[in-house]
């Protein structure tokens, strides 16, 4: 049976830091918390639960904090989460079961992040990411922003999810500042962080800066697949924001030239042409949305909903604009299997009851 040591990075977590240690310390053998700088509860509360709490000066980088915390587990192996991130009763017991079953020569645990969730609280939005690691120094935290331990040796994949509930905002502009520091100090960024400085750009509307950025992630040759098919459609998106419709479209199907399609790209491109009334092109891309490639275990983002719902109750809308109202149903009953308290299906199912009215719903 092996050991695990939580390690934490959290300042001013008062309100969410309770609710996330108060499971953990069901399988954790050790809690090791790292405070960089709180001025509220924070350290009260992580008390109440481990005397391993530790202080690190904030210096704008995540690696740099979380390394110091994994330096500080004595365990076999090192698990982290946030301090917004919750761990399921179900999950705490299948941690404890996979104490006792991991295969001795694992280093790496990958398991499931679920950070957006639909109206019944499923997970909608998810991907796998480097949980859990064998306590060795070259597995360590990479990146002063969205930081990641670099994957090496075996690895386990385990269906055991972590739910990011995140109850109040932080600084929303915290990692662009970090990134357009390090560029403005001229320091080197790998594809990664391209990648995610990208994404920020995007984020907070920079949609010419962000669009060169992602150009110049996907210039190089070192950038990791999944994030070269997203950087395609975050690329799409800015040149959406510039009103470059056409180069928005040609940096969507560039997307498929790095694998088969993800639902994510067949969906926006079914948007794509569904904007433009072109509708046998968007409908041909929503049907191919149900049969993509979802690529559950890259630790690409997977949007659940692409695979589903949201192709079905698009195609809803487009045959009803087509007058083949018969279809238009068939696809909102079949959009109703995956969200039944959607408020679109239901506004459609009352439409199509009543024998149509204002028009079929589509979600934003």
């Amino acid at each position: 049976m092996i050991s695990v040591s939580l390690c934490m990075i959290v300042k001013n977590e008062e309100k969410v830091l309770d609710r996330c240690l108060k499971n953990v310390r069901d399988f954790a053998d050790e809690i090791v918390i790292v405070d960089t700088g709180s001025e509220d509860k924070t350290k009260k509360i992580a008390g109440e639960y481990t005397d391993k709490i530790y202080d690190f000066p904030w210096t704008d980088d995540f690696a740099a904090a979380r390394n110091y915390a994994l330096d500080h587990g004595s365990s076999d192996y090192l698990m982290w989460l946030d301090a917004d991130d919750i761990v399921p009763k179900e999950s705490v017991r299948r941690l404890c079961a996979l104490k006792e079953e991991l295969p001795a020569d694992t280093d790496v645990v990958m398991m499931p992040y679920a950070v957006e969730f639909d109206e019944e609280g499923k997970a909608v939005f998810s991907y796998y990411r480097e949980r859990i690691v064998r306590n060795k120094r070259n597995l360590r935290f990479k990146g002063k922003v969205h930081e990641a331990i670099p994957i090496c040796g075996k690895i386990f994949y385990a269906d055991i999810s972590v739910e990011h509930r995140k109850i109040f905002c932080g600084d929303s502009a915290r990692n662009l500042r970090i990134y357009q520091k390090m560029e403005k100090n001229g320091e080197t960024m790998d594809s990664r962080s391209l990648y995610y400085y990208g994404r920020e750009l995007l984020f907070r509307g920079q949609y010419e800066k962000g669009k060169e950025i992602f150009r110049r992630f996907l210039e190089r040759k070192d950038g990791w697949l999944e994030n070269r098919i997203d950087a395609t459609r975050q690329m799409a998106y800015c040149c959406y924001g510039l009103k470059q419709e056409e180069n928005a479209l040609k940096a969507l199907l560039c997307g498929l030239a790095y694998d088969v399609p993800r639902g994510e790209t067949c969906c926006d491109l079914g948007r794509h042409f569904f904007d433009r009334e072109r509708y046998e092109e968007a409908i041909y891309w929503y049907k191919q949305a149900f049969h993509a490639k979802k690529a559950c275990y890259s630790g690409a983002f997977i949007q659940e909903d692409c695979y589903g719902f949201l192709p079905a109750i698009s195609l809803c809308v487009i045959y009803d604009r087509l007058g083949q109202k018969e279809e238009a149903k068939r696809y909102n009953d079949l959009a109703g299997t995956f969200h039944p308290f959607s408020p679109y299906y239901l506004q459609n199912k009352v439409y199509f009851e009543r024998g149509h009215g204002a028009g079929a719903k589509q979600t934003a």
